[in-house]
């Protein structure tokens, strides 16, 4: 008699397609990847603020050129002097690994913004290629061979 045995990947089972759909419909309502917030800044008319919600030294250090810069500490007193409520926002913080993209927008959602997190935070725009401003002005590095497609402007995902 021979064992079947589940692979590591589906001990937990798929959800069924409708449930697949809403959560990945959610997702997606609550989240954009930086290769779409490049193309949508690039565009001229991206229909969203982008919020850095990184400390001043973060900033300094390099950001996403065009990005408010708004420290999720500051966010309940400074936010209706710098965001137009009818205007979505996209809020980031360093990365993967962070939660502080998160944070801003929760505290931008209770003040009434619509908001997304753009997921990757300033690491995966920058392993991406796009453009960081900070103190030396605008810089822009090669995109990591290992998380962007080498000479295309996008994944076409």
């Amino acid at each position: 008699m021979t064992k079947t045995q589940i692979s590591a990947a589906l001990r937990v089972p798929p959800a069924a397609p409708a449930e697949a759909a809403d959560f990945s419909a959610a997702r997606l309502a609550f989240q954009a990847d930086v290769s779409d917030v490049h193309a949508s800044l690039e565009s001229g008319d991206p229909g969203f603020v982008l919020v850095d919600s990184r400390g001043d030294e973060a900033w300094a250090q390099g950001h996403v050129p065009g990005a408010v810069h708004l420290p999720t500490a500051e966010i309940r007193d400074r936010a209706q002097d710098l965001l137009d409520a009818a205007v979505p926002v996209i809020a980031y913080c360093w990365g993967p690994g962070c939660d502080g993209a998160t944070r801003a927008a929760l505290a931008l959602a209770r003040l009434g913004y619509h908001v997304k997190e753009m997921i990757g935070g300033v690491e995966y725009w920058i392993c991406e290629g796009f453009p960081v401003e900070g103190e030396n002005g605008v810089v822009r590095r090669a995109a990591d061979p290992l998380t962007a497609p080498v000479g295309a402007a996008h994944c076409a995902c």
